[in-house]
């Protein structure tokens, strides 16, 4: 386990609903003599199947901040709390373990691997916690089903369209349905069109399955049909 301070709350001093937390979360860089403090003091409450949106000028720390609440990346200091408990007093390998159980993420470049196809990649996840290869199969062919690839199960990532790779990663981060999802610039790298399309789909899951939904996101237009809006300035909000 880790030496740094671990914090976690007791029931009763938190509302029941929420999901994560951050507590006076700091994220420092160092660049030669100069200290960058990219993230400042940030507390931030994340309900049970809420959506957010995260927004700010470029290098202001949006995906830094995302990476720490997936657990990729480290605060300086400060604490990230997943139901009231401190994520980071956990190994390595707990960790992995805690993103696979608990996480699903969604990426500007989808990160498929290329050799696999559409099927194969979505089932990934399970494959890796040890769920059987029959059980993943049937998972990721019915969430292939609801994201409108029935037809493209078999196709490798190379003979996908953009929008196709990224229903895809939609469906891989989808198929052990964690409780939260956290998307950085999921649509960065489409054209308006496809990327509304996969606007409408993570909302679609939030909606249905009740799924909590983190965006990081330049577009004022995705931000307004995600609803709660937290704009990143000077290292917090």
């Amino acid at each position: 386990m880790s030496e740094r301070a671990c914090l976690a709350l007791d029931p009763a001093q938190r509302p029941e609903d929420v999901l994560f937390e951050t507590v006076d979360l700091c994220k420092k860089f160092q660049a030669g003599d100069l200290q960058i403090d990219v993230l400042r003091n940030v507390n931030l409450r994340i309900a049970a199947g809420e959506r957010v949106a995260i927004l700010g000028q470029s290098g202001v720390g949006k995906s830094t901040l995302l990476y720490i609440l997936g657990t990729l990346d480290h605060p300086t200091s400060g604490s990230l709390l997943f139901r009231g408990k401190d994520v980071f007093c956990k190994t390595s390998a707990e960790l992995a373990t805690f993103r696979n159980h608990e996480l699903g993420f969604v990426f500007q470049f989808h990160h498929l691997l290329p050799e696999f196809s559409a099927l194969e990649n979505v089932m990934m996840p399970g494959l890796l916690r040890g769920l059987s290869f029959a059980e993943m199969r049937d998972r990721a062919r019915a969430i292939l089903e609801e994201v409108g690839l029935s037809h493209r199960l078999e196709h490798h990532v190379g003979k996908l369209s953009g929008g196709e790779r990224q229903r895809v990663a939609v469906a891989r981060a989808l198929v052990l349905n964690p409780p939260l999802i956290l998307a950085d610039e999921p649509t960065g790298n489409l054209d308006p069109r496809t990327g509304e399309r996969i606007e409408d789909l993570l909302l679609e899951m939030n909606e249905t399955r009740g799924i909590a939904l983190v965006v990081v996101t330049h577009s004022d237009r995705l931000a307004a049909k995600i609803g709660r809006r937290l704009t990143l300035i000077d290292g917090n909000f």
